[in-house]
């Protein structure tokens, strides 16, 4: 069943691009904005992921911090970050645990590729819980920004 708006977001620790652990309870106390996505080095993905960087001072100035997750490797995420010049970790979901626990994953995806993350976008609240939730089926869909916006001033 997909997470919605209201469920408590499902505890993570991964390893970020930095080779550091970090967990969903890191974040306690401020809003998360979690961006799954299918690979490094693609052309959504990367406008994705870009679109996020050019609007990080609006988030930190929120007192909401910014994720990107995917199934890459941790280092190949430290290239795709040190490449576009991300702020923010890039966590590697390699065991495919945490896509699979938010319902963003594809067990098939292009080019006979198995366990992929799917497109989606979610913020957690202070609290651990979800204020908004989106799960994209189709990968050349871009998240919608101005709604992640809006959760995170309500």
């Amino acid at each position: 069943m997909a997470l919605q708006v209201g469920d408590q977001a499902p505890d993570f620790k991964l390893f970020s691009s930095e080779l550091k652990e970090v967990s969903l309870s890191d974040y306690k106390g401020k809003k998360l904005v979690i961006h799954f996505f299918p690979l490094a080095f693609t052309g959504v993905c990367t406008a994705q992921l870009c679109t996020m960087r050019d609007s990080f001072g609006y988030y930190e100035g929120m007192n909401a911090d910014v994720v990107g997750i995917s199934v890459d490797s941790p280092f190949t995420l430290a290239k795709f970050k040190e490449d576009q010049s991300y702020q923010f970790p890039l966590l590697s979901d390699f065991n495919k645990e945490v896509s699979q626990a938010y319902g963003a994953f594809y067990e098939d995806f292009a080019f006979n590729m198995k366990g992929i993350s799917k497109r989606a976008a979610f913020v957690i609240n202070e609290e651990g819980k979800i204020i908004h939730a989106e799960v994209l089926e189709d990968a050349g869909n871009m998240p919608d920004f101005d709604a992640i916006k809006r959760s995170i001033e309500a």
